[in-house]
């Protein structure tokens, strides 16, 4: 066994084995605290917690990438699978705002049970204190897949507005288009919130089954009580490949009717203000991505992604690594983009912290995973919620939602598009 590089860091020990058959993830998760990241037939659900790291402020993105490269350097990992996601993994989430009350946070799982596809594992996690639990780590066995917990009933929660926080979005977005008017920004990203109430013991794993199963173009994502299903790939690396997904420009679904449906497509890809909208969220992340990338490529024109709720403008970049950057570095490199903040960005980012009146916590902040190598994929925390903890007998839930104003925004369209992004929330966590 080699000698910890850092005796200050901890010690950590992955084991990592092969499962027979694929598990249902989901069922795996804790009802009332789960970690889990799933996307069709790839994901890992995390159970129990075996290291939780917590960071604050402007430099949250890089003191984590620093901090989990040290973790990493000193950690014993025993990985005969070999797949993306395998041996020692973090997944965590990250506050938008730098000066932001919400904490950043990675969570090393006891255990971590994934699929890829055919392909699943479980790794066990353990923090290695003295050379005793070092010899026992050192001969234990690969892992045995935990019962899942019962299901518990669920519940609907219900969201309310209230009718002064409609209208201070109103607002805020003629407010927003008047400086855009003046010249002083281009566009301003600008979100709005929606409340409930879950009792405590609430199953969280319905909510996320109900994402899952219907967002099967999205992360379904649990972080420390960040539930959602994320359309938008902030940033995936995997052996020096990097690719990203950026989206700008929506509107609603007609599901009930397949000529308005295309009519609303048709009307995305030949807005003038929406691809004026996607150029600017586009061109933040390639000047973002430029500095560590070689050979950097998109899409020859934005496509429309379609979503069960929305359609999309997409735009899919790729490139590939020009240094050792793990995929925290490139978050932070590009985090704030212009598809949640605005252009130019302090600007933005200024006008935002003056016209919502809320901390949007991790809400349009970054949730993900990364592995040892520093490897990882990491998604903007989009259509979700925050589930607080329990408090009275019940936990309260902060569902937000926004969209990029630009020159010619019309606040009560901003407003219905809002709506549109919160019913995959709203959904899940209905009757």
């Amino acid at each position: 066994m080699r000698v910890p590089i850092n005796p200050a860091v901890p010690v950590l020990r992955a084991v990592t084995g092969p499962l027979a058959g694929t598990p249902d993830l989901v069922s795996l998760a804790d009802p009332s605290e789960p970690l889990l990241w799933i996307r069709g037939d790839r994901g890992c659900v995390g159970i129990g917690e075996a290291l939780r790291l917590t960071f604050t402020g402007p430099n949250r993105f890089a003191e984590a990438a620093n901090t989990w490269r040290a973790i990493a350097k000193n950690a014993q990992i025993d990985d005969p699978v070999q797949m993306p996601g395998t041996g020692l993994v973090a997944l965590g989430t990250f506050a938008f705002a730098d000066h932001s009350e919400a904490e950043s946070v990675l969570i090393v799982p006891r255990f971590l049970v994934a699929q890829h596809r055919e392909a699943a594992w479980i790794t066990e996690i353990n923090e290695i204190t003295n050379s005793t639990q070092a010899a026992e780590a050192a001969s234990q066995e690969a892992p045995a897949i935990p019962t899942p917990k019962p299901q518990n009933p669920w519940h609907a929660t219900t969201f309310e507005a209230a009718t002064d926080t409609v209208n201070q979005y109103l607002e805020g977005v003629r407010k927003a288009t008047e400086t855009i008017d003046r010249g002083e920004a281009e566009k301003i990203v600008l979100a709005r919130q929606i409340t409930g109430t879950l009792a405590d013991d609430a199953d969280l794993r319905t909510p996320l089954k109900r994402l899952a199963d219907r967002y099967l173009d999205c992360w379904t994502f649990a972080v420390d009580g960040l539930i959602g299903a994320s359309p938008e790939t902030l940033i995936r690396t995997t052996d020096g490949a990097v690719s990203a997904r950026v989206l700008a420009g929506t509107r609603g679904r007609h599901p009930e009717s397949d000529k308005r449906d295309a009519q609303a497509r048709d009307e995305l890809l030949t807005s003038a203000k929406e691809q004026h909208e996607h150029a600017f969220a586009v061109q933040s992340v390639v000047t973002a991505l430029s500095p560590h990338v070689n050979e950097l490529r998109t899409s020859e024109a934005p496509f429309p992604l379609q979503l069960p709720n929305v359609w999309h403008l997409a735009t899919d970049l790729g490139a590939t690594l020009k240094e050792q950057s793990s995929s925290l570095e490139l978050v932070d490199a590009i985090h704030p983009s212009a598809a949640i903040a605005g252009t130019p960005t302090a600007t933005a980012v200024a006008a935002i912290n003056t016209l919502e009146p809320f901390d949007r916590g991790r809400y349009s902040g970054a949730v993900g995973w990364i592995d040892a190598d520093g490897d990882g994929e990491w998604v903007i925390a989009l259509r979700c919620a925050q589930v607080e903890k329990a408090e009275g007998g019940q936990r309260r839930i902060i569902a937000s939602a926004g969209g990029g104003i630009v020159a010619g925004s019309d606040p009560e369209h901003e407003l219905g598009e809002t709506v549109s992004k919160f019913r995959p929330i709203t959904e899940a966590f209905g009757a």
